[in-house]
């Protein structure tokens, strides 16, 4: 298995252009709000736990995560949580309203994502790998945490791998 750093960087590669990162910000997380709440129905009660595969996708996902990175993992699986308990609630709305929300979502977060390669020049990273889906919203919560000034280290590995980050035109000084 690759390590959080292998992964991270190998997508990064794909995201070198601050106006596609951003957009990132945006489009990764309507998307995977999308998935849970389309996978959220149908639910079965189980032990009193409502359980779908919305929430075995989350919980899959988290036990990834937490395998490539602990911290890392437990903010994913805290942000998949959130997201699952919405789905959760969505699921008992009309299927009109439900599935309005869910394909909506996945629509517009997959044209902002598009409008950010378009940015960046270059095809998303899923198309060459498969588990860029499964990276791109860590690759989110990185990131986010690069910003905050956390996970230098890994923010260094990640630099030195795939390239500094560049401005684009409009953002440029």
């Amino acid at each position: 298995m690759k390590t959080l750093n292998d992964q991270l960087s190998q997508y990064a590669a794909y995201h070198r252009d601050r106006r596609n990162i951003v957009t990132h910000f945006v489009g990764i997380p309507m998307i995977v709000l999308a998935v849970v709440v389309l996978l959220a129905r149908p639910a079965f009660e189980v032990a009193g736990l409502s359980l779908s595969a919305a929430t075995l996708a989350v919980i899959a996902a988290t036990l990834y995560y937490l395998r490539l990175d602990l911290r890392f993992g437990v903010v994913m699986g805290l942000l998949l949580a959130a997201c699952l308990a919405f789905a959760q609630a969505t699921a008992s709305w009309s299927t009109t309203a439900w599935a309005t929300l869910g394909v909506g979502l996945f629509v517009v977060g997959w044209v902002i994502q598009f409008v950010g390669h378009i940015f960046e020049g270059r095809k998303p990273a899923f198309v060459d790998d498969i588990m860029g889906l499964i990276i791109g919203p860590l690759f989110v919560v990185a990131e986010l945490a690069f910003l905050l000034g956390l996970r230098r280290e890994v923010e260094a590995v990640v630099a030195s791998r795939a390239g500094p980050v560049r401005a684009g035109r409009a953002l440029a000084k």
